[in-house]
């Protein structure tokens, strides 16, 4: 009898699993046909509006070179180069500060945190104040957010990679850069100064197809790795001790995971600039709509990612009354009330409890 209650109750267990699984799915599902729903009406709507309005079917045409040549023009050479690349900027981000904030299992962590966006911002306007070509920004965006990785990475190695260890010196390298940059910008000729400004707030305007392709390429090369590994990102989940058993080498294991995602962020932020909060709301969002982190709601995130940082680009052209707005003032509006909302939330008596 005892051993017929056992089995019962393995079998309702399982069946009760495999339910809840696939109630998940089906939410994982919604979500990002809902998303790419919005992104496609976004997308239409960013192709279509703007000094010179045009239709949809007459948007899409031009997409692909047909129609009136004036109206192929405007939307290759200025509408859509824009749009993908908020299209690639804002999944990088969303994906990257998701896989950061399973790495090192705090709710905090992001490229906003870590110096990424910090080290982007350097790298940006150190070229401006070289008075190299401003073709060569994104680079220097690049080499920046990569600069600060191995920073991290270096002033961080200390008998393994502690998650705190990283995090704080994350919060020092982003303090640091922020001051150089800073301490560059007020040494800036007064015409030079707007540019710098517009590379510290993150924007999207003025982006060209041979940038755009080009970020896209890499980013595309980095999330493939990123899905590649993620089996290694869910067995350190289970956390230190128990990943050893299982064979990973921890510290290695999470360095790689961090060169990766950082490479992520630091192309997202080299196409336009450091978008605050993108990276640290969207994860959030996705796991209170999707429920637990799987390799498709790290999926939806990008692609939420993606939505938001058109949705705020839009915002910033047709909607606020000031000309030339980086798309960042929108993306910090919107994202810092979420950060004080995570910070009560993770301070509070009750969270302390069960962390």
């Amino acid at each position: 009898m005892t051993n017929q209650v056992l089995s019962g109750t393995v079998i309702r267990t399982a069946r009760s699993g495999s339910t809840a699984l696939a109630r998940q799915r089906r939410r994982v599902l919604l979500i990002g046909v809902l998303c790419a729903a919005a992104l496609a009406v976004l997308t239409t709507i960013a192709l279509t509006t703007g000094e010179v309005a045009m239709s949809a079917p007459t948007a899409l045409r031009a997409v692909i070179g047909l129609g009136d040549q004036g109206d192929v023009y405007i939307v290759q050479e200025f509408r859509a180069p824009r749009v993908v690349a908020g299209l690639i900027a804002g999944a990088g981000l969303a994906t990257a500060g998701a896989v950061l904030q399973r790495l090192f299992r705090n709710p905090l962590a992001s490229p906003d945190v870590m110096g990424v966006t910090g080290g982007a911002s350097f790298g940006s306007v150190l070229v401006l104040a070289l008075g190299a070509s401003q073709t060569l920004i994104p680079l220097g965006a690049l080499g920046g957010g990569m600069l600060a990785a191995v920073l991290l990475g270096t002033l961080g190695w200390r008998s393994g990679l502690s998650v705190t260890r990283l995090v704080l010196v994350g919060l020092a390298v982003q303090a640091g850069l922020a001051a150089a940059v800073n301490l560059m910008v007020v040494r800036f000729p007064r015409e030079l100064a707007g540019q710098a400004m517009q590379w510290t707030t993150g924007s999207l305007y003025g982006r060209t197809w041979p940038e755009v392709e080009g970020a896209a390429i890499a980013s595309a090369l980095v999330l493939v790795v990123l899905f590649l590994r993620y089996r290694t990102l869910e067995v350190l989940d289970l956390g230190d001790d128990s990943a050893g058993t299982l064979g990973i080498s921890v510290s290695g294991a999470r360095l790689t995971l961090l060169l990766t995602t950082v490479a992520l962020a630091a192309l997202a932020a080299a196409l336009t600039g450091p978008v605050s909060f993108v990276a640290l709301a969207v994860p959030h969002l996705v796991r209170l709509l999707a429920g637990r982190p799987t390799v498709g709601t790290m999926a939806v995130t990008g692609l939420a990612g993606a939505t938001l940082l058109v949705g705020c680009d839009l915002i910033v052209q047709h909607v606020l009354p000031i000309n030339g707005l980086p798309v960042g003032v929108v993306t910090a509006t919107v994202g810092a009330p979420w950060l004080l909302i995570l910070m009560l939330r993770e301070s509070s008596p009750v969270q302390r409890r069960t962390a």
